[in-house]
């Protein structure tokens, strides 16, 4: 009998676990909303806004950025685009108003979904982060820190790149976009906060950044990031002509050696580069290509902004 009693009780007890168990699971289950219609909205409004910003922007730079193209390919022995203002001149005159923004198309159409991907990715990392940041620091009222903000930018840099480019390329891609996505956003953000706490110049009415002081801001983040991570871009194209034919000819310019450089990695790409050339050789082109990406960074930033205000998205990180 005594065993009876002991087996009866294990067995209650079993029972109330497992009963204990389903109830907790009910409650935790009933936690779990799926998300509103104003939430998934709110999402799509999200990604719009960082889609437009993304094609507007591009848009605005295409005729530099298919005369960075054409100067990169042209033949060495003939030249035909000397500098910016020439080059341009030389398009305009001989395919007109459309040659400009031949290929802008096909472009927008990998950039939109990208940079899509990219700001909605930063809002979300950046509000993750500073919820952990506080709740180890034990601070309600903390603030991102730059050096945050690069980590969501980088993890913003990350998730687009892999979201929207074929995996074969994320690999090269990632090692300059990740340092140059995560300037961008840490600059930008930082400068804005600090313009708003100091108000230097009276260029903050009412806790708010006129269009203009915003574009500026855009334009100092677009500037440190391409500066940093330039060097980076002119190592990854050099290796991506190893093995080319006449790839010699067109990294020295002047035809005379016949085999391509070899490298066997990035860190043996910079230093041949600056044994060679010269520690200058990792920014050649700095100049021209700043003349794009400089407003294109700005004017993203800022057509970001705009069109979330006009469809009337909530933007604050620390909501």
């Amino acid at each position: 009998m005594a065993s009876e009693d002991v087996v009866g009780k294990r067995s209650d007890s079993a029972v109330s676990t497992i009963v204990n168990l389903a109830e907790e699971a009910k409650i935790a289950s009933e936690g779990v909303k799926a998300p509103t219609h104003a939430a998934l909205l709110s999402i799509c409004k999200s990604l719009a806004a960082g889609g437009i910003a993304g094609g507007v922007s591009r848009t605005a730079v295409a005729p530099l950025e298919r005369l960075k193209i054409l100067l990169q390919v042209q033949n060495p022995h003939s030249i035909k685009y000397s500098g910016t203002v020439q080059g341009l001149k030389y398009i305009w005159r001989t395919e007109g108003f459309r040659g400009l923004f031949k290929g802008n198309g096909t472009n927008c159409a990998r950039i939109v979904p990208n940079s899509a991907v990219k700001f909605f990715s930063y809002e979300q990392a950046s509000k993750g982060i500073l919820w952990l940041y506080r709740n180890q620091t034990g601070n309600e009222e903390a603030e991102l820190t730059p050096i945050l903000r690069l980590g969501a930018g980088a993890c913003a840099g990350i998730i687009a790149m892999s979201a929207t480019y074929p995996m074969d390329m994320v690999r090269g891609r990632l090692t300059v976009q990740i340092p140059y996505v995560g300037l961008n956003f840490s600059v930008y953000e930082s400068l804005k906060d600090w313009l708003v706490k100091s108000r230097p110049f009276g260029l903050v009415q009412d806790s708010e950044l006129s269009v203009t002081t915003k574009l500026a801001c855009g334009a100092a983040a677009g500037t440190v990031g391409q500066t940093v991570a330039y060097p980076l871009d002119v190592v990854r194209r050099r290796m991506q002509m190893v093995g080319w034919k006449g790839a010699a000819s067109v990294v020295t310019g002047d035809g005379k050696s016949k085999a391509p450089p070899q490298y066997t990695g990035m860190v043996d790409a910079f230093r041949k580069t600056v044994r060679h050339e010269g520690f200058g050789a990792l920014y050649k082109g700095l100049v021209p290509n700043s003349v794009k990406v400089v407003p294109s960074i700005a004017i993203a930033f800022v057509t970001y902004e705009v069109v979330k205000d006009i469809l009337g998205v909530e933007m604050r990180i620390s909501d």
